[in-house]
């Protein structure tokens, strides 16, 4: 942050050139930053006004800031008081971090106070009697009451030499200095946020995905013992005759082993013989699904771990480097956020038992294989900004395209989806058919239906047929 002679040296060299210019436009790109847009003869002056901790100034500066799309209160506070209004003067109060700007508007005389004190940084309005009329802070009980600055309030340490005074070149060398100093500053200090929000989701993250992953394993491991139900099965076929009602175990001979030994086969006493041959099918069936369902999804997830390992691994030991992100586009926070956010997706494409493929366009879209899935899929994978798709009157899978918050989908990624609700679908054989399709929110459960049944408003409908081409691509996008 700025020291009291580091003030000095920036209003010794701002102050002539902002005195008597307009407020032009006024922006607050963060919580704690504010931007003037100052109007003096034959050109505009940018004033910065941050109250971050660690990172308190005031100068000009030439870069542009993103601005939020809403205005905050302060901000549309300090518009509606002080847009068109004159500077009348800058100035340093009791040599101190503490600066005034004179401010003549239409109705009274106005000072915007700001206090560059650290993290007890603060913007203030005072009122002609300087009394408190808003402040950045929100410190409500300081409304209405007379004005008492941090100078007052505290003592007033020894000024410490200004760090930019030797500073040379350029039109304004202090604000261009500090300017430089406070990006840098900025930069490193959004790079550790994005770090630190990025290692917390990714052990999140890994925590989640060994879990299921482990649930997996245990799944996989119960059917195992199911692998010779096929081979019990087949031997009950061959005595059903000799079973007798009521029985809980019966001795065969197992002509499958070359040793023809005598094994015994354990029977449910409440159900026949056909009863029983029927459940060691049955289970033999969904010891096969699960080998064929698990041990890749298994694999896919072992693999993803061990991806979330390594990332946190280069973050833990310094050598990860951030994604790029154009500043141009993105707040600090913002981009904390993007970033950090990053792994959803990928998360979103491991987990679950939906049907998952990537769009044209690369946006992820979920399947359904089930009426149970169908209902997991749109009441609980989806959000409710998100596409939801299905083939018009006849049975069939829901689709999701995960959409950012307002986004609309591309053309290319709904006709994609739009095919896959067809194809996953009883119009699957005529190999044509109408897809309804809305937003996940207007998608509501059917009180008293069966499982993935659904009231759908707001609907648009688009007609389609299965393009060999467009769904060969998408199975090659499948994850």
């Amino acid at each position: 942050m700025l020291t009291a002679s580091d003030v000095t040296e920036v209003l010794r060299e701002i102050s002539p050139l902002l005195r008597d210019g307009w407020i032009q436009k006024i922006q607050q790109p963060t919580d704690r930053t504010l931007v003037l847009d100052v109007r003096v003869p034959g050109q505009t002056h940018r004033l910065l006004i941050c109250c971050q901790p660690d990172l308190t100034r005031l100068h000009v500066t030439t870069h542009s800031l993103p601005n939020p799309p809403t205005p905050p209160p302060f901000c549309q506070f300090l518009r509606a008081h002080f847009h068109g209004a004159r500077i009348d003067g800058i100035r340093q109060i009791g040599n101190d971090r503490i600066v005034e700007l004179q401010i003549a508007g239409r109705e009274s005389a106005h000072v915007i106070v700001c206090e560059l004190t650290g993290h007890k940084a603060n913007i203030l309005v005072l009122d002609a009697e300087r009394r408190v009329l808003r402040d950045l802070t929100r410190q409500h009980h300081l409304v209405g009451q007379a004005y008492v600055s941090p100078s007052q309030r505290s003592t007033v340490h020894e000024a410490i030499p200004s760090r930019f005074t030797r500073t040379i070149g350029g039109i304004l060398p202090v604000s261009e200095a500090i300017d430089a100093y406070y990006r840098e500053q900025e930069a490193t200090q959004t790079t550790d946020r994005i770090k630190e929000e990025r290692l917390r989701v990714l052990k999140k993250t890994l925590k989640k995905e060994q879990r299921l992953t482990e649930a997996w394993r245990n799944d996989l491991s119960r059917v195992t013992t199911y692998r010779d139900y096929a081979r019990y099965g087949e031997l009950l076929k061959a005595r059903l005759g000799a079973i007798e009602t009521g029985t809980d175990h019966i001795e065969i001979t197992d002509y499958f082993d070359d040793r023809l030994p005598t094994i015994t086969i354990p029977l449910n006493p409440m159900k026949s013989a056909q009863g029983n041959m029927g459940d060691y099918f049955r289970k033999y069936r969904k010891y096969l699904a699960a080998e064929r369902t698990l041990k890749p999804r298994i694999e896919r997830a072992e693999h993803g771990i061990e991806q979330l390992r390594q990332e946190i691994k280069q973050i833990e030991q310094g050598t990860w480097t951030p994604p790029a992100v154009s500043p141009a586009r993105l707040n600090a926070a913002t981009m904390v956020r993007a970033i950090a956010g990053k792994n959803q997706v990928a998360t979103d494409q491991r987990r679950g038992p939906f049907r998952r493929f990537t769009s044209t366009d690369g946006l992820p879209i979920f399947v359904g294989r089930n009426a149970q899935e169908n209902d997991g899929l749109t009441f609980g994978l989806a959000k409710s900004d998100d596409l939801w798709l299905h083939a018009r009157s006849v049975p069939g899978s829901h689709v999701v395209v995960r959409l950012d918050k307002g986004a609309d989908p591309p053309p290319e990624t709904l006709r994609d989806a739009a095919m896959l609700a067809l194809l996953y679908s009883d119009l699957k054989k005529s190999g044509k058919g109408e897809v309804i399709y809305t937003r996940r929110k207007w998608v509501k459960k059917a009180k008293g239906q069966a499982s993935g049944a659904v009231i759908v408003t707001q609907e648009k409908s688009l007609y389609v047929s299965l393009e060999k081409n467009r769904l060969e691509a998408l199975k090659n996008r499948t994850s």
